[in-house]
């Protein structure tokens, strides 16, 4: 009995060696249902070759077909992504993140229009305020624990003039603008209106690409106002315009939305009209640097007035209308007394200087 139990025994373990897994009474069973013989083993199953589902493409926009040009060539990398293939397709790249803060004492009408710029900007990091004593180079290792690579900066003085640090951190360059002509969102209440988070179209104008420090503007803007592609706060189509227009050594930023009548077909971007949302500003370029918030001076605006300065010439023009007032009277009590009239003849002939009475 012990001779044939260590021979069922071995049997099994010939069996399970051939690659069958299976009992040796249910290999039995169903090879003999398959017409094999009794006590062969089964037929081993061709392993199916295992597909792996791709993921879809993700859908754009009414516009983002129309505006986002041609479709790239095949074979060609679309731009973004690694062309051999080190990384997945779609794979998110971009990892662009913009720190937004302001210092003490910011007005109500700056903090809603940083506030503003914020809800254009999904892939943004608001921080607290920071003490305007503060040094700015600061503002790099906060921008570092935040993991962001570009910082608006909206430096208040003397609660009423504005101005705008644009940097690259934490290498640089940074450009300090002066910010006037602002209406928020919440002053003008334009009729326009988009959806929160899409992408924009970004739109520069022509002279942008004429000197070397507009050229340079123009990158920093798009880095920071083109909102990363698949970011998880970003809605991957595009109903809204931003504008960049240079004119007067300045930049004027508007912000439309994108509107197309219902019986029109969205994918044609004829059909398209420009309603302003807002905010409105205007960036009037300082100084441009080489390093985040110091080093060298790349490029400096001779044409740009300081605030201070302008302030400076109101009062010095109504003091001079003052004293132009003085100097006036002046003269005029001077030239009296040098032309003086001379008496008059018949100066009190009817007042009856004689003593007599005049009804005598």
């Amino acid at each position: 009995m012990a001779i044939g139990r260590d021979a069922a025994k071995r049997k099994q373990r010939e069996e399970t060696a051939d690659g069958d897994a299976r009992p040796p009474k249910l290999a039995r069973n169903q090879a003999k249902k398959l017409g094999k013989k009794k006590g062969g083993a089964a037929a081993v199953v061709a392993k199916a070759p295992i597909t792996v589902p791709t993921r879809p493409a993700p859908r754009q926009g009414a516009f983002s077909t129309a505006l986002a040009g041609a479709a790239p060539v095949d074979g060609a990398p679309e731009a973004g992504k690694v062309a051999f293939g080190t990384q997945g397709a779609g794979a998110f790249k971009n990892k662009e993140k913009v720190l937004v803060l302001s210092t003490r004492g910011v007005t109500f009408r700056y903090r809603h229009l940083m506030e503003d710029v914020l809800s254009l900007l999904p892939h943004s990091k608001k921080e607290s305020k920071m003490d305007t004593k503060s040094d700015r180079r600061v503002i790099n290792e906060v921008a570092d624990l935040k993991n962001c690579t570009s910082v608006l900066f909206f430096e208040v003085r003397k609660k009423q003039d504005l101005y705008l640090w644009l940097a690259k951190s934490p290498d640089g360059p940074c450009v300090k603008f002066h910010v006037a002509n602002v209406h928020t969102m919440a002053e003008v209440k334009l009729s326009g209106n988009h959806l929160k988070g899409s992408r924009p179209v970004l739109s520069f104008d022509a002279s942008f690409d004429l000197q070397p420090h507009t050229q340079l503007l123009k990158e920093m803007l798009t880095q920071v106002f083109a909102n990363p592609k698949r970011h998880h706060k970003v809605k991957p189509f595009f109903d809204h315009v931003v504008s960049f227009t240079l004119a007067d050594d300045r930049i004027w930023v508007r912000n439309y939305q994108l509107v197309v009548p219902p019986d029109k077909k969205r994918v044609d971007p004829e059909n398209a009209s420009l309603v302003e949302v807002g905010p409105r500003f205007c960036l009037n370029p300082i100084k441009i640097f080489n390093g985040s918030f110091g080093g060298a001076t790349l490029y400096s605006n001779a044409n740009y007035t300081s605030p201070n300065a302008v302030r400076a010439a109101l009062k010095r023009k109504a003091a001079s209308k003052y004293s132009g007032k003085v100097v006036q009277r002046d003269r005029r009590t001077e030239h009296k007394a040098q032309n003086s009239l001379p008496r008059n003849p018949m100066e009190g002939l009817f007042q009856g200087n004689d003593g007599g009475d005049e009804d005598s």
